[in-house]
């Protein structure tokens, strides 16, 4: 492709060379530069782009995007300066890939807590419509009895040249669909930026990521901006901010809940300890729907599911005899089945709001006492950390406090900011820095009807402390002790 088709949509402040030169590849890593390249500087958090231009010209490139002043005399090298190189990036990929989001039904969700179920739950419902429907999340990368080959780098929403390029790879593979978690730093960092986006949901809105966004109000703002992206919003309209969502932003409105007049609302909701039943009601529909996943969260996940894929087209009647497609996420309230016929569930809830609804969720099946074993991330949002240790010390019977992801912060440290939490509803806990042995604990308290929650780290196979990323997964633990 031409260089100046690709930077067609660019706001640029000046630009220099020969804009008809042949452009083979994108790159934003100096590393992976290739022949007739063009190198995007990007500044990241530890790493400032243009400090390897020298390096990628070397390596192949032709042509350099940068937001920061730079000069250098070599008239085969086209050089031009924008406002927002990762803004830029998302547009001349966008660009190279050949618009690949207006060819697929592309549906965003975003939240604080759900994501990841949500667009799983969307993905059954459409697979089981006959739909080949791709998956972008935290899991990875997902096409039905295909392998996507891009590299996953970003925990869960890419970078827009990863993203892109996975967008043109699931539709050459014959996708119809693509459902993606649109993080708030994906919205901040431009990463969805020229995505043609059929439908956004909103799941919730609570307390997160404010290391990166600094206030909650940031964080939301972030957030709202997936439904200026799109052309239709499913919103829940339990949450207050989806009501401000409504109000605000330009797509048509599609809403969902349990407690407000929504125009997908589910009542007459039953819980048991490994599936939720309810009636739902839409437009002059009536029909009870069983899942066999519990928890009232599974309720909201499963409304957005239904609202999106009626968006998208099919009917409603079709969604409703779908909907038995719908399956357990991994690491989302996952029974964690063992020969000792305990009670376990692993989950991701790593969020105030999401660690008090799952604890609460496990209050209305355990017959028994709630074990709860749970820590807090390092390097991330601090303040959660005594709410957190609030939450789980009301909602539990006892706690076992111990590490998540200390990264470079002292996991004992991180402990005694949650046991702050603790102290202040006088809750019966005890600490245990090393994860493992936290679990064991929490395994040999269980008697019968009891139930243990190990919360946190749901899906993940790995811990990471310091620079070390070492191999952990809760479940296995679990299993390695009971069998």
């Amino acid at each position: 492709m031409k260089l100046y088709e690709l930077i067609r949509d660019l706001d640029y402040t000046s630009i220099n060379g020969d804009l008809y030169m042949d452009i083979a590849n994108i790159c934003y890593d100096s590393r992976k530069i290739k022949e007739n390249s063009i190198f995007v500087c990007i500044n990241g958090n530890n790493v400032n782009g243009h400090n390897f231009i020298n390096k990628a010209i070397k390596n192949g490139a032709v042509a350099i995007i940068v937001e920061e002043e730079f000069q250098f005399k070599n008239e085969n090298i086209a050089l031009i300066k924008v406002n927002n190189t990762k803004s830029a990036l998302a547009s001349i990929a966008n660009l190279f890939y050949k618009e690949p989001s207006k060819e697929i039904n592309l549906v965003g969700v975003t939240g604080t807590n759900g994501k990841t179920t949500v667009i799983h739950y969307i993905k059954d419902i459409l697979e089981g419509y006959g739909k080949n429907t791709g998956l972008i999340g935290t899991l990875g990368y997902e096409l039905k009895d295909k392998e996507i080959s891009i590299e996953k780098i970003n925990p869960t929403t890419p970078e827009a040249l990863e993203l892109q390029a996975i967008f043109r790879e699931c539709i050459d593979k014959g996708a119809e669909n693509v459902v993606m978690e649109v993080t708030s730093s994906a919205l901040a960092k431009h990463r969805v930026d020229f995505c043609d986006f059929n439908v956004g949901v909103f799941t919730n809105l609570s307390q997160d990521h404010l290391e990166e966004h600094g206030t909650m109000e940031n964080y939301k703002n972030e957030k709202m901006k997936l439904f200026y992206k799109c052309n239709l919003g499913i919103i829940n309209l339990d949450d207050k901010v989806g009501k401000e969502i409504i109000e605000k932003c330009t797509c048509e409105i599609l809403t969902y809940g349990i407690d407000e007049n929504a125009d997908i609302k589910a009542t007459e909701i039953k819980y048991k300890n490994d599936s939720v039943m309810f009636t739902l009601n839409f437009k002059n529909i009536r029909q009870e729907v069983k899942i066999n996943v519990q928890g009232k969260f599974t309720v909201y996940n499963v409304l957005a599911a239904i609202g999106t894929c009626y968006g998208i087209g099919i009917d409603i009647n079709e969604i409703l005899k779908l909907v038995l497609n719908i399956k357990h996420v991994p690491g989302r309230l996952e029974l964690v089945k063992n020969n000792a016929d305990k009670n376990i569930i692993v989950d991701y809830a790593h969020t105030p709001d999401g660690l008090e609804k799952l604890l609460m969720m496990a209050r209305d099946i355990t017959e028994g006492k709630l074990i709860t074993v749970f820590g807090c991330g390092g390097d991330r949002d601090k303040s959660k950390r005594k709410v957190m240790g609030m939450a789980a010390g009301i909602l539990s019977d006892y706690c076992i406090i111990t590490s998540d992801n200390p990264r470079w912060e002292d996991p004992i440290k991180i402990i005694e900011e949650i046991e702050d939490g603790m102290e202040i509803i006088d809750s019966k806990y005890e600490k245990i820095v090393d994860r493992r042995k936290a679990i064991e604990k929490g395994l040999n308290l269980l008697k019968e009807e009891d139930l243990l929650i190990i919360a946190g780290k749901g899906h993940e196979d790995y811990q990471i402390i310091g620079n070390t990323k070492m191999h952990f997964d809760d479940r296995e633990v679990v299993k390695e002790k009971l069998g």
